[in-house]
């Protein structure tokens, strides 16, 4: 009787572990090594246009990319940032953990952590300090394209965390924004002013403004009730410089004699 010979090959077992390896190790490539403008695309459309990280390089976990305020959708107002932003990004058993910094803005990396929440999520910032021109806020548009300001904006936090769980905001710790030797298209005097901003987290945040020096007096107070903010103020000139004043004065709030009432929300 003659013996029939079976060819040799691997099981059929063999072959679905090495088709589910080469699959894992596809994706943990495309996790580890995921461009860059995949996260310029998330930023873009998390902030309505507000923010983009144009000409992102790198991945993004670790990149680089112009920062640019934009108005939002639809809006042909933008303004970027002199030097490129740059972030370290890693993952964390509940979230994830980013290193920020630009050579024109901050002296040492700025870093954030960010916490996904049912409905929300929480960002946490490490005490810092940074410093932009003021000439950024332009890209905002309405009414900054119309100030169009100039100056220093130093911002320091302390214990700052923000937390948003189905549209309502939460607020802990403290921002400070310094802005220094202020001036504006629509005054002939420079600097106006220097001003200071502090928002005070707690179960119902708040929000003050006060003039440190300078002709142009601001000052004020706000409240945040859930996400928005319900602020009324007051800007007045020196006496001596209300001339000089007075178109800025008419633009920034409502006219009431030689005061302008500043109200939002």
């Amino acid at each position: 009787m003659a013996l029939r010979s079976t060819a040799s090959g691997p099981p059929r077992a063999s072959w679905g572990w090495a088709l589910a390896g080469a699959a894992i190790g596809l994706v943990v490539a495309m996790v580890l090594y995921a461009p860059a403008r995949w996260l310029s695309g998330t930023v873009r459309d998390a902030t309505g246009e507000r923010l983009i990280l144009d000409d992102a390089s790198g991945t993004i976990w670790t990149g680089s990319a112009q920062l640019v305020l934009t108005g939002g959708a639809g809006s042909t107002a933008a303004a970027a940032l002199p030097t490129r932003i740059e972030w370290r990004m890693r993952p964390r058993w509940d979230g994830f953990t980013a290193q920020l910094q630009t050579a024109c803005c901050t002296q040492a990396p700025v870093e954030i952590r960010l916490q996904p929440r049912w409905g929300g999520a929480r960002i946490t910032v490490a005490d810092s300090q940074a410093q932009v021109p003021a000439a950024l806020l332009v890209g905002l548009g309405t009414p900054w394209n119309t100030l169009q300001l100039d100056g220093d904006l130093q911002l320091g936090t302390q214990g700052l965390s923000v937390e948003w769980i189905e549209g309502r905001l939460s607020v802990a710790g403290q921002a400070e924004l310094k802005a220094q030797r202020l001036s504006s298209r629509l005054s002939t005097l420079r600097p106006m002013g220097s001003y200071r901003i502090t928002v005070t987290g707690g179960s119902a945040p708040t929000l003050q403004l006060q003039t440190l020096e300078g002709a142009l007096q601001l000052s004020g107070s706000g409240q945040w009730v859930g996400s928005r903010l319900r602020f009324s103020g007051v800007a007045t000139a020196a006496p001596e410089r209300e001339d000089a004043l007075s178109n800025l004065l008419n633009i920034i709030g409502r006219r009431s004699g030689a005061r302008s009432i500043i109200t939002l929300g």
